[in-house]
C-alpha cells in the first residue's frame, strides 16, 4: 500500500539526500527523483580537482547512481529528465525526457524542489564562444578537461576570484597552465574582509598568477585558435576562459508555479523548508533561509546546509516535526597551501547590516611551538560590544584553520559569547594544539576588551586623525624588529625597557601601543594604564598594519 507519492526535482546534495532520508522514514512511499543532468549525485565541490588531475578517475566524483538508489532505497531516479511545469491545483508535475523529447505527468502528494543554482554569465560579447566555460555540473568539468587536454592549452583566464575561481586557478596551475585572474571586485574572495586575504596574494604571485582586480570582464573575442579577453582596457591572449563570477538561485520553475520568492531572489521557505504552498518543500541553493546572526534572509549556496535542509524537509513530509534554524555561511578554501575560512558575519557584512560590533585580531600557532611544524594563523573575531555574543570569525593560515572556525561556528549556533570561547575545552596534544588553543586566545583577548582590561585600537582608524591630533605611536618590539620595518613616526621603546623609560612618553596624548602580533603591546598597555597614561593596544600588531597598508594589488606580473 502506497502511503504517499513524493516527487523530487533535482538531485545532488539536496534532492538525493532528501530521497534517501524519505525512504529511511517511510518504506511505503512512492518516491521519484527527476534530474535534468546526467548524474543524480556527484561531488560538485570536487570538480576543479578533477580538472587539475588531483581526483582521478572521474568516477570517484560519483556519490550514488540511479541503480544504487533503486537497489538500496527503492527510489526511481530518472536522469536527463526535466520537470517543466508544476500544476499545483491538480498536484501534478510535467516532465520532459531531454534525450527523446517525450513528455508525461506524474502526480504528487508532496513535492520537493531542489533545482540548485545556475552560473552567472556576464552580459558581454563572446561568452558563447568555443573555449569559454562555466563550471557547475560534472558534464562541464568533463568538457573543460577535454578542451585543455586536446588543445594543449598553455594560458587560461579565470573570470572571478571567489571559491571556485581560485580553486580553478590552483588546478590550472597544476597542469602547468599560466593563469590570469580577472575580478570586478577590488580584492580576491570578496566574501572575506580585505586584510584577511593578503597572505594569498604572495602565493598567487609565487605561482606566476597574474591578477587584474577591480576590472570587470568587457569582452571575449576569437583570434584563430586562441581567445582574446578584454578587461581593464587590456587584452589577454589565452586558450580557455573559465567564467566563475558566481551563481544565482534557479527559481524559474517555482516562479512559474506562483510560489513566493524572497528579497534575495531565492524561494521563500519557513523553518520546516515549506514553501508558500504547504504541499511543496524546497531545499538547497535555490532557497533563502534565516541568517542565524542577523535574523534576516540570507542565501547560502553550500552543500552542507543543503544536505541538512533535505533532512528537515523529509522529516516534515513524513510527519516528524523538524526545523532548520538558519545558516551562518561557514566556508573554507585552500589556495596553494594557504587555508582561509569564515563563519557568521564579516566586518563588511556587519557594517552593511548596521549591527554594532567590536573586533579583535589574534595570532597563534596551529599547535604547541615546541613540537616541530607549528604554523602561524591569524583569527579575526567580531563580537557584540554589549554582551560579548560572537557575531563572526575569519581565520587564515596553513594548518588547523578549519577546526578553529568549526568550533567558533558551533558557539555562534548556540548563542555563545567570547567568555564561552575562553572556557572552551578543546583537544590538546603537542601535535594538534596547545594548552591555550587559538580559540581560547581569541576569547581571552575579546574578554579583556569587554572587561575593560585593555582598550583596542585599529590600524584602519589611524588615518581618520588629523596630524595635530594623531595618537602617539609606541612600538615595543626589539630594535632589530624595528629596524627591519616600522610605522612612520613611531617611537621604539622595547617592552623590557618600558618601565625605566616612562618619562619619555607624553601624558597629554593617547598612546597607541603595538608589537608584532599584539601580545607584548598588551603587556605594555597594562603597564602604562596603571601608571596613569591613556593607552590602547593596536589589535593584531604590525603584521595587521602591513596587511592594511599593502591593500590589494591592481595587477601583478
Amino acid at each position: 500500500m502506497i502511503s504517499r507519492r513524493v516527487v523530487i526535482v533535482g538531485g545532488v546534495a539536496g534532492g538525493a539526500s532528501c530521497a534517501a532520508r524519505l525512504r529511511r522514514l517511510d518504506e511505503n512511499a512512492e518516491i521519484y527523483v527527476f534530474e535534468r543532468g546526467g548524474f543524480v549525485s556527484f561531488a560538485n565541490c570536487g570538480l576543479p580537482y578533477y580538472i587539475g588531475g588531483v581526483i582521478s578517475p572521474r568516477e570517484r566524483l560519483l556519490v550514488a547512481s540511479p541503480e544504487r538508489f533503486r537497489d538500496y532505497f527503492n527510489v526511481e531516479v530518472r536522469v536527463n529528465h526535466e520537470v517543466t511545469r508544476i500544476d499545483r491545483e491538480n498536484r501534478l508535475v510535467e516532465v520532459r525526457n531531454r534525450q527523446t523529447g517525450a513528455r508525461f505527468t506524474r502526480p504528487y502528494d508532496a513535492l520537493v524542489l531542489a533545482p540548485g543554482a545556475k552560473p552567472i554569465v556576464p552580459d558581454v560579447p563572446g561568452v558563447d564562444l568555443p573555449g569559454v566555460f562555466t563550471l557547475r555540473l560534472l558534464e562541464d568539468a568533463e568538457r573543460i578537461y577535454r578542451w585543455l587536454q586536446d588543445r594543449h592549452v598553455t594560458r587560461a583566464v579565470v573570470v572571478g576570484a571567489g571559491y571556485i575561481g581560485l580553486e580553478m586557478v590552483e588546478n590550472l596551475a597544476n597542469r602547468n597552465i599560466t593563469v590570469t585572474v580577472v575580478e570586478a571586485a577590488p580584492q580576491i574572495l570578496p566574501g572575506f574582509d580585505p586584510e584577511m586575504v593578503v597572505p594569498i596574494y604572495d602565493k598567487l604571485a609565487a605561482h606566476d598568477v597574474r591578477l587584474l582586480l577591480g576590472h570587470p570582464l568587457q569582452a571575449i573575442e576569437a583570434d584563430g585558435s586562441q581567445l582574446l579577453v578584454t578587461a581593464g582596457g587590456e587584452k589577454i591572449d589565452c586558450g580557455a576562459v573559465i567564467l566563475s563570477v558566481g551563481v544565482r538561485p534557479d527559481v524559474t520553475l517555482a516562479q512559474e508555479a506562483g510560489l513566493e520568492i524572497g528579497p534575495l531572489g531565492g524561494i521563500r521557505v519557513n523553518e520546516h523548508m515549506q514553501t508558500s504552498d504547504p504541499t511543496i518543500w524546497a531545499v538547497g541553493d535555490a532557497v533563502e533561509v534565516k541568517d542565524l546572526v542577523t535574523g534576516q534572509p540570507t542565501w547560502v549556496p553550500l552543500a552542507g546546509p543543503a544536505s541538512r535542509q533535505a533532512r528537515v524537509a523529509a522529516d516534515n513530509i513524513c510527519g516528524r516535526p523538524s526545523r532548520f534554524p538558519g545558516a551562518l555561511g561557514t566556508a573554507f578554501v585552500r589556495v596553494f597551501g594557504v587555508d582561509i575560512a569564515k563563519t557568521g558575519l564579516t566586518e563588511k557584512a556587519a557594517q552593511r547590516a548596521g549591527i554594532p560590533y567590536q573586533k579583535s585580531f589574534t595570532h597563534s600557532a596551529s599547535h604547541a611551538t615546541y613540537y616541530p611544524g607549528a604554523k602561524p594563523m591569524t583569527i579575526k573575531l567580531l563580537f557584540d560590544p554589549r554582551d560579548g555574543r560572537v557575531l563572526g570569525a575569519q581565520a587564515v593560515g596553513s594548518e588547523g584553520v578549519d577546526k578553529r572556525i568549526d568550533v567558533i561556528a558551533a558557539m555562534i549556533q548556540k548563542g555563545g559569547t567570547v567568555y564561552d570561547l575562553e572556557e572552551a575545552e578543546l583537544c590538546y596534544a603537542p601535535q594538534v594544539g596547545s594548552a591555550r588553543d587559538p580559540v581560547n586566545i581569541a576569547g581571552f583577548v575579546a574578554g579583556n576588551i569587554l572587561r575593560g582590561d585593555v582598550a583596542p585600537a585599529h590600524w584602519d582608524e589611524l588615518d581618520r586623525f588629523p596630524e595635530e591630533r594623531r595618537p602617539f605611536i609606541l612600538d615595543v618590539r626589539t630594535p632589530g624588529e624595528f629596524a627591519a620595518g616600522a610605522l612612520p613616526g613611531a617611537v621604539n621603546i622595547p617592552l623590557g625597557e618600558l618601565r625605566g623609560r616612562l618619562h619619555e612618553l607624553p601624558r597629554d596624548r593617547e598612546i597607541w601601543v603595538h608589537c608584532a602580533g599584539g601580545q607584548r603591546s598588551y603587556y605594555g598597555v597594562r603597564i602604562l594604564n596603571q601608571k596613569g597614561f591613556r593607552a590602547r593596544n593596536l589589535s593584531g600588531g604590525y603584521s595587521i598594519y602591513r596587511a592594511y597598508r599593502r591593500g590589494t594589488p591592481k595587477s601583478n606580473g
